[in-house]
Formats: structure tokens, sequence, C-alpha cells
């Protein structure tokens, strides 16, 4: 396969990935840009994450599941997305155990069976993103289809910064009638707050009464989208993977550049809220 594309986040090794294909028995080699991985016979192994990678999580459960033998996955990612996939495997006819949590054991089986309907699990990501565009934009919404469980690390930062949730089941109504107050974020893998819904929250910090913070743990680049709120009147100072948000009561709106998904996400919310003139210099 071609080499890795993406968003422009900083460095994307795989070698988490690379490590387990090979401790199962695959031979990897990368050259002219291609990645070219083969394997006759994969044998189940202990393998142990040395970061928590949801990828690399995903990526050696499927190469597990049809191995010979146990493979233990220790110190692996924990989001709702590696569980589903988990269950998905597991109704095909694998034998998986303990998604969700920081040890994944995988019973090789001889084959998989298809013909199966399958729901994939609602997108946390995608809920917050509307869940925060309602804050910033001191709006009233309710989000149908999600699952309120995967959502309470969001849930927790909207309260407190002075937004309001109701959860009923599979939906939850969330709403904000004043200018949020200001927070520290630190984003951490699953159960923690996402790194994908840090851009959204900044948008609502630089509106947030206060000085606030964001510490970003997973990308070194992720705070590429600051500049471009800054053009449109935000008081934001980013160095390394920390940001300080000196909270503005307007936005205003300008031409701007996303650099990758979150921040185009990001920047959407920011013109919703942005006044229809520019900043006058």
């Amino acid at each position: 396969m071609a080499f890795l594309g993406g968003c422009n986040l900083g460095a994307r090794p795989i070698d988490q990935h690379i490590k387990g294909f090979e401790s199962l028995g695959a031979e990897v080699n990368i050259a002219g840009g291609n990645v070219r991985a083969t394997a006759k016979n994969l044998i189940g192994t202990n393998i142990y994450m040395d970061i928590v990678s949801v990828g690399a999580t995903i990526n050696i459960m499927l190469a597990s599941v049809l191995a010979d033998g146990t493979t233990i996955i220790d110190n692996a990612a924990k989001e709702p997305h590696i569980v589903d996939i988990a269950n998905f495997l597991n109704t095909m006819g694998a034998d998986i155990r303990g998604a969700g949590t920081d040890m994944i054991k995988i019973n090789g089986v001889k084959s998989l069976n298809g013909g199966k309907s399958y729901s994939v699990v609602p997108d946390q990501i995608e809920a917050g993103t509307f869940m925060l565009a309602a804050i910033a934009s001191k709006g009233d919404l309710i989000v149908k289809n999600c699952i309120t469980k995967h959502l309470e690390c969001i849930t927790a930062k909207i309260l407190e910064i002075g937004g309001n949730v109701d959860m009923n089941g599979d939906k939850l109504r969330v709403w904000c009638d004043k200018r949020p107050s200001k927070a520290i974020i630190k984003t951490l893998p699953y159960p923690g707050f996402p790194t994908d819904l840090q851009p959204q929250m900044g948008v609502v910090l630089s509106l947030a009464d206060g000085t606030s913070i964001i510490n970003e743990s997973i990308w070194e680049s992720r705070f590429q989208y600051t500049n471009e709120l800054n053009k449109m009147g935000a008081q934001i100072t980013a160095q390394g993977k920390s940001a300080i948000f000196e909270g503005v009561e307007k936005l205003y709106g300008a031409s701007v550049y996303s650099s990758d998904l979150r921040a185009g996400a990001a920047l959407i919310i920011a013109g919703i809220v942005a006044t229809r003139y520019y900043r006058s210099i």
C-alpha cells in the first residue's frame, strides 16, 4: 500500500503497527514510499503497545483474528469504535474479548462468516462537534441517536463552562444562553477529552469570559487553526503543545484556511458565530 497521508497534524509514525504485524510473524518492508507486508502464517502472541494507539490496536486486532493461537494486546486503546469493531468481528465468528479495556484477548479462528447485518456505533466526535457548536452560538439543539456514555468527557466540560446538557436515552439536548466561562483542557486518549474535539472547543474558549488553556498531549501540530481564528479577532497564543486563549466577545468574518479535518469543523463553527463585517483596523 502507499505510505500514509491524512491530516497534517505532525509526525504520524506507524512503528506500533509494524511491531504488531512482525510480532505475529509478518514481514514488513518500507521502500519507495510504499509499505509492503507479507505473511504465510500468523501466530498468536503477546503484544505490548509502547503508546496507546487507536489505529495500531485496530490493525493488530484485525490481523490476529485469523491467526493461529491466542493474541493478547496489552496497553490497548479503549475508544468506542474499537469495541464496535470487536463486536462486528464477533458477529462474523471471531473470538475477541476485553475490547474497551487496556487488555484485549483474541483467540484465533479458522474462518469468518459473512451475510450479516450490523449497525455501526454512533460517532461521538460528530455528536460532540454539534454540542460545541450549540455552546459557541448560544444555541439550543437536540442530538439524536447518540450514546451519551461516550460523551461524558465532553458533557462534563460543557457543564463546567456554564452550558447545559439534558440526557434522555439515546438523545440529548444542549443549550447555552450566556457567554461561556474559562476552562483548562488537556487532551487524552479515551475516556479523556478527545483531541478530535480540541479545535472545536478552542472556538468556544476563544469566546469565553476569561483566560483559558488547552494542553494537547496527542498531536504536535494541532494548533494550526489558532492562526486562522486570530484572523477573525480571537486572541490566542499557541506554542508547541499548549495554547492560551484570551476570550473575546465577538469573532469577525475573514478568509481562513483549514489545515485538517477537525480544524475545518472548528472554522465552520467560528463562521456561524462571526459577525458579518470585518473588524475595524
